[in-house]
C-alpha cells in the first residue's frame, strides 16, 4: 500500500520510517523502469519547483532539473547571487515569497538551520540537498544502488572511510540504521561522528536488528563488507584544512589492499562524488568492475524524482 508523503518535507531521513524509506526506493525503480522504457507518467505535470544553490552542485542540480522535467514540471534554478535569501531579505521571508509561487522548494547549501527555516514558514515541501550536517537524498540513491546489486539491504555490512563527522558519514549512519544495515566508519577517533548522534543512531539500529561500529583500524573494520564508500576529505568550506586532514586521512585511503581485505570478491565500491581520485581512493578501485559510483550517479535522478513525486506529485 503506497504511503501517503503529499506535503512532507524532506531535510533527513530521521523524519522518515523504515516503511517509508523501503517505499521511496521502490517508487524510485518503478519510475526508473518507466524512464528506460520510454513511459513518461507526467506525475509533476502544473507543478513548478526552486532550486536554491549556496554550494555548487553537478548531480543534484540536474537530478532535480531532468527528473522534474521528465514528470512534466517546471524547475527554476536560484543561485546563491540569483535572490536575496538571508542577505538582503531574511530566510522566512524569502521562504514565505516562494513558497506562494512555487509547489517546491529545494535548498543545498552550509546550515541546516536554514533549510530548516525555509521547511518551517515555506508552507510546501522543502528537500535538503545538501547541507554541512545531511545529504538524504545522496542516501536514497546510495541504498537503490545497494539494493540493486544484492537484491536487499537489511543484513547488509557498509563500511564508510574516511572523515567519519562529515555529512555523508552522518546520512549513511541514519540510514543504515533504519534499514537494518550494519554499518562502520573507519576514521581516526578525533573524526568520529557526534556521540548524541551515534547514540540516537544505535538506538534505532537495535530496533531493526543492526549495529552501528567505530574503527581506527581499515583493514579490519572492512572485513566482510558488502560495500565499501568513502568521500572526499576536505568538505566544502573547509579547504584550509586540507593540508592536515590529508595527512590525517592518508591512511584511510581505500585501495587494491583494502578491497582484498574484505574477503570477499563480491564488495562494491560507492562514492558520492565528486572523486580526488589519488586521495580517497585509488584510480584502480574508481575505475574497476567492483565501482558502482556512476550507478549511483544516476540513481540520484531517479531517488529524486520519487521524492518530488511521493510529496508534490499527482500520484
Amino acid at each position: 500500500m503506497p504511503f501517503n508523503l503529499k506535503g512532507r518535507h524532506f531535510l533527513t531521513l530521521k523524519d522518515f520510517s523504515t516503511q517509508e524509506i523501503q517505499y521511496l526506493l521502490q517508487l524510485s525503480m518503478d519510475l526508473k523502469v518507466k524512464k528506460r522504457a520510454g513511459i513518461r507518467t507526467k506525475l509533476l505535470e502544473g507543478k513548478s519547483i526552486a532550486l536554491l544553490f549556496e554550494k555548487a552542485s553537478t548531480r543534484t542540480r540536474c537530478a532535480f532539473t531532468v527528473g522534474c522535467q521528465d514528470e512534466g514540471g517546471y524547475a527554476e534554478f536560484l543561485g546563491k547571487n540569483d535572490i536575496h535569501l538571508g542577505g538582503k531579505e531574511d530566510v522566512k521571508d524569502t521562504a514565505r515569497v516562494l513558497g506562494r509561487m512555487f509547489d517546491g522548494i529545494q535548498f543545498r547549501g552550509f546550515k541546516q538551520s536554514m533549510v530548516e527555516e525555509l521547511a518551517e514558514y515555506a508552507g510546501v515541501p522543502v528537500w535538503n540537498g545538501l547541507t554541512d550536517s545531511y545529504h538524504p537524498t545522496q542516501i536514497l540513491a546510495d541504498f537503490l544502488t545497494m539494493q540493486e546489486n544484492f537484491g536487499c539491504l537489511k543484513g547488509l555490512r557498509l563500511v564508510y572511510a574516511g572523515d567519519g563527522r562529515n555529512n555523508m558519514a552522518n546520512s549513511l549512519m541514519i540510514g543504515s540504521a533504519k534499514m537494518g544495515i550494519d554499518f562502520v566508519i573507519a576514521a581516526p577517533d578525533s573524526l568520529f561522528p557526534e556521540e548524541g548522534l551515534v547514540a540516537e543512531c544505535r538506538r534505532i539500529a537495535e530496533e531493526n536488528g543492526c549495529v552501528i561500529e567505530l574503527h581506527t583500524d581499515i583493514l579490519d573494520a572492512v572485513k566482510g563488507a558488502d560495500a565499501i564508500y568513502t568521500d572526499v576529505w576536505v568538505s566544502m568550506g573547509e579547504e584550509d584544512q586540507k593540508a592536515a586532514r590529508k595527512a590525517l586521512l592518508q591512511p584511510y585511503q581505500v585501495n587494491a589492499e583494502v578491497m582484498k581485505a574484505t574477503g570477499r570478491d563480491d564488495t562494491i565500491f560507492l562514492h558520492c562524488l565528486p572523486a580526488n581520485k589519488g586521495q580517497e581512493v585509488t584510480e584502480d578501485v574508481f575505475e574497476s568492475a567492483a565501482s558502482k559510483v556512476f550507478d549511483e550517479a544516476e540513481n540520484r535522478m531517479h531517488t529524486i524524482k520519487a521524492v518530488m513525486v511521493a510529496t508534490i506529485g499527482n500520484l
